[in-house]
């Protein structure tokens, strides 16, 4: 009875895969994450950067997230006097406590990290199609050993913005971004339980096949009290 169990199992899998699309998966991200993933999130992280494959700098920074889109860096020390600020669709550089930069646009990791679970599904869907990530293109593949589904690409290889999904876990592994004719490439590893959800705690970005940074997460914190002044470029310094 055991063998035909499994049997049945292993034919019946490949079905519900063929049937599967990107807004079903996301249905089930969102049904089981929705009231149940963390509002905030705080770690400090050793930032490895390269150049031609080279390390060139290693640093700490200290980071405290507050979803769906607002996310402070510190570089070097808890509320330095420099570092930069994701709020909502703008960003700001900071350095010797004063604003020098800010520019329109957003972090999208935070987004598919765990920001969209703090926001309307119907909105859900909007966000990925203004980052780019064409829904209506779905495949099922693998990811280092582990069956993952691909939102934005239909097959392997395609030059396509793509999100790759764990099908255990329903979280982000891996994406692929193709904008401006810069292959963009990151990699989600090592999550690790935070509370009734999880976090990665390695992070890898790559620009066109180089490797451009590596980030290691070490302190993670859930849902820890914000001031949340600190995402105020205003209040920078003061």
């Amino acid at each position: 009875m055991k063998i035909l169990s499994t049997l049945l199992l292993c034919l019946f899998l490949p079905a519900m895969q063929k049937n599967a699309n990107s807004t079903e998966v996301l249905q089930r991200m969102y049904k089981r994450y929705h009231t149940t993933w963390h509002k905030s999130l705080t770690f400090n992280q050793t930032t490895e950067r390269y150049r031609n494959d080279s390390l060139i700098k290693k640093s700490i920074w200290y980071e405290t997230m507050v979803y769906p889109d607002l996310l402070r860096i510190d570089f070097d020390s808890v509320r330095s006097s420099g570092g930069v600020i994701f709020r909502h669709d703008s960003i700001y550089a900071f350095r010797d406590n004063k604003v020098v930069r800010a520019t329109k646009g957003e972090n999208e990791l935070i987004f598919f990290l765990g920001g969209m679970y703090a926001m309307p599904f119907d909105k859900v869907l909007s966000h990925f199609a203004g980052l780019h990530y064409n829904l209506s293109k779905f495949h099922t593949s693998t990811w280092k050993g582990k069956a993952v589904y691909v939102f934005g690409a239909g097959k392997d290889g395609d030059r396509l913005n793509q999100l790759w999904i764990d099908r255990d876990k329903l979280v982000a592994v891996r994406f692929i971004k193709y904008d401006d004719g810069t292959k963009e490439e990151g990699f989600f590893e090592q999550q690790i339980p935070v509370k009734n959800a999880w976090s990665e705690t390695k992070c890898s970005f790559y620009i066109n096949d180089k490797i451009l940074q590596v980030e290691t997460y070490h302190d993670v914190k859930a849902d820890q009290p914000v001031d949340m002044r600190i995402f105020e470029p205003a209040a920078i310094g003061k």
